[in-house]
């Protein structure tokens, strides 16, 4: 299978600071790809980059074959990517629905000619969506202020299985979550790659990366150093190549 998102040899640097030293990554449509390292391997750097915040120094990232030069995180939303980050991009004051449409609402008009925003349409997707990634979201729930950290995920979620996102970047999604809205999380990353989504679910808990992820691509100092089906490995062999253990071998 052709991968939907490949990145090519990035590199990016800040001032002195080599970030990013030829990552590579391969992410198939429909599997669940962990990305681990120790802090500073270059996770986040390179999520930033896939989801537009960074624009590479060198290298190359594709989306289904065709090149990417992405200016904005909007511009990657546009194209099929969404990011699901630690600390959520939602508008607290608003509803759960209006945070899954912000900026692309349904419209309606008013005697055929004064557009305005479908409330009614809105609340019957959202409905579906929630009710499709079987969330615990009380219906009634007015705004997403008050939501869980886990229930708050499903709202991203439910956003990316709306917009027919192609890839869902998930960076650390349990940060500070209970261990029942963990294993939510899990599940609604398994139900994205259920749809057919690429899923790159970036974390710290080997326990919870061997749970969620189909492959494991493990970073170190910039580069991706390793990749492995999870059935192929343990946290014993993923925390040699995260601390380079098998890296110092080779050059020896």
């Amino acid at each position: 299978m052709n991968p939907i998102l490949e990145v090519v040899g990035l590199y990016k640097s800040f001032g002195p600071v080599e970030a990013l030293r030829g990552a590579d990554l391969q992410l198939r449509a429909g599997e669940v790809l962990a990305v681990v390292g120790d802090n500073g391997a270059g996770k986040s750097t390179l999520i930033k980059h896939i989801s537009g915040v960074y624009r590479p120094d060198a290298g190359q990232i594709l989306l289904a074959g065709v090149p990417l030069d992405l200016a904005s995180p909007r511009e990657a939303r546009e194209r099929g990517i969404e990011t699901v980050y630690q600390d959520l991009a939602l508008a607290d004051d608003l509803s759960i629905g209006a945070n899954i449409f912000l900026g692309r609402e349904p419209m309606r008009r008013l005697f055929g000619i004064l557009p305005y925003i479908d409330e009614r349409a809105i609340r019957r997707e959202t409905a579906d969506l929630l009710k499709k990634i079987r969330s615990e979201i009380p219906p009634e729930a007015p705004t997403v202020a008050r939501l869980s950290g886990g229930q708050r995920q499903a709202v991203a979620i439910a956003r990316a299985i709306y917009w027919q996102a192609k890839v869902v970047l998930m960076d650390e999604p349990t940060a500070a979550l209970a261990v029942m809205e963990r294993e939510r999380v899990i599940a609604h990353a398994r139900d994205l790659a259920a749809h057919g989504v690429g899923v790159i679910y970036i974390g710290h808990n080997l326990t919870e990366i061997l749970k969620v992820a189909d492959r494991i691509a493990v970073m170190f100092r910039g580069r991706t150093v390793h990749v492995t089906t999870t059935g192929a490995t343990d946290q014993e062999t993923l925390i040699k190549y995260m601390t380079g253990y098998s890296e110092t071998n080779k050059a020896a």
